[in-house]
């Protein structure tokens, strides 16, 4: 009996060169990594330099100030800048500053944004159009009206005049009124149902659900006020009351800067952010994704 000869599969003429197939994807993978890399290095690079620059002596930085790798290796600079600087003092000031503003913000920038996005009431949409308005307004602009009203009530140099002007922003409140804008209404009316206030659902409901935007709202805060320099650098004018920012601006000088002390300070200051980033990282992405303009 003679025997069928089985005809060849069309996909079995496909799987001809599979070494070929595999390695197209590892080449452009590994392209798409050389370049990653690259554009990583650019973006650390000046964080390379700095650092560089606080393990190296004045003497070195002046005769090779380009190079990354110090050629006269100290840790003096960071020694000698708690004695330059109050840098004590200064930093307990910049976290009082940044984290008292910042807690003040999230609270009201939350119950503001929500009750924007969740109540009716006459004239809601004109506040909502001014809130929004105000962020085309440079913080420049009301730099000297803002400076005039605390030197009349004597709140110059102190903690209450630094605080009390930032504690609420237009971006937050913009901010959180589009994330609970996405919530579901259910939520609410159910509770409401079962008795509940407004404050209590908007604590107890509301506010868990909306933790990736508070996070995301109170990181973009703390990372503004902790590194502002402006408005402290108007608002004090001792070194006892200046925030870390105000103190290392003083190694810049008209005709010289003291840049070892400068990049010692900054880093010291850019440890704190960086905890902080790294604590919120996931759910500051969750944040900024799932909050949309609508």
């Amino acid at each position: 009996m003679a025997t069928l000869q089985r005809a060849p599969r069309q996909d079995e003429h496909r799987t001809q060169h599979p070494a070929k197939k595999r390695w197209v994807p590892k080449l452009s993978t590994t392209i798409l990594f050389v370049v990653l890399l690259a554009i990583a290095f650019v973006m650390l690079l000046p964080f390379l330099w700095m650092l560089s620059t606080s393990l190296r002596t004045n003497g070195d930085f002046a005769a090779n100030p380009t190079s990354l790798i110090p050629g006269d290796f100290t840790f003096r600079n960071y020694l000698d800048i708690w004695t330059a600087i109050p840098l004590g003092r200064q930093l307990l000031n910049t976290l009082i500053f940044a984290v008292t503003v910042t807690v003040g913000s999230v609270v009201i920038d939350s119950m503001a944004g929500y009750a924007l996005a969740r109540f009716d009431f006459p004239g809601k949409t004109v506040v909502f159009i001014v809130v929004v308005s105000t962020l085309m307004l440079p913080f420049q602009a009301t730099l000297i009206p803002i400076f005039k009203l605390l030197t009349d009530i004597d709140w110059v140099n102190t903690y209450q005049g630094l605080i009390v002007p930032r504690l609420a922003d237009a971006f937050g409140i913009f901010f959180m009124r589009q994330f609970f804008i996405s919530l579901p209404k259910d939520l609410e009316d159910a509770a409401r149902i079962d008795g509940a206030g407004e404050l209590r659902i908007f604590a107890r409901i509301m506010a868990p659900l909306a933790v990736p935007a508070i996070l995301t709202v109170t990181l973009f805060n703390l990372l503004a006020n902790w590194n502002d320099l402006l408005w402290p650098l108007v608002l004090t004018n001792s070194a006892d009351m200046q925030t870390l920012t105000v103190g290392l601006s003083m190694f810049k000088g008209q005709n010289s800067t003291d840049y070892g002390l400068l990049t010692t300070g900054s880093i010291l200051a850019l440890l704190p952010m960086i905890i902080a980033f790294l604590l919120v990282q996931r759910r500051f992405v969750e944040g900024i994704a799932t909050t949309g303009v609508k």
